[in-house]
């Protein structure tokens, strides 16, 4: 169990009081204010710069929930034609979107292979490398 220390820090002043001056712990856990869904709940990691426009960036890891309910317009982890991918999917008009570059959103068409694999519910940007996650990908 995480202990917090409740402060709300702005970026980009010049300087603040310490937290430990009147701080109070909090009980959190991460796994619960992250997951909702564990035994459907699967981590990725973002590759690429094509999710900036929503707020994913290279490296970030992605939070997938194969038991979300679905939305009009979600972010996605599928396969499209053998490939893994994280797009903006329009479900209305079957495309997939890449709202942080200048490519042209995919019409799934027929002879595509596309199999969803879950929602993207959070995403967390690290700050600083670590070892665990690196052997976890190799």
């Amino acid at each position: 169990m995480l202990k917090v220390i409740p402060v709300f820090a702005q970026a980009g002043i010049s300087g603040f009081e310490s937290p430990a001056a009147e701080y109070r712990q909090l009980k959190l856990d991460l796994d619960e204010l992250l997951i909702e869904h564990p035994t459907a709940t699967f981590i990725g990691q973002a590759s690429g710069d094509s999710m900036t426009g929503v707020g994913i960036f290279d490296g970030d890891l992605l939070i997938v929930d194969r038991a979300a309910i679905a939305s009009p317009l979600d972010v996605v982890v599928a396969n499209l034609n053998g490939s893994f991918v994280c797009k903006l999917f329009d479900r209305n008009t079957h495309t997939l979107l890449s709202p942080g570059s200048n490519q042209y959103g995919h019409k799934l068409r027929e002879g595509d292979t596309f199999e969803e694999e879950g929602i993207v519910i959070r995403s967390v940007r690290l700050h600083r490398y670590t070892r665990q996650l690196a052997q976890c990908l190799r």
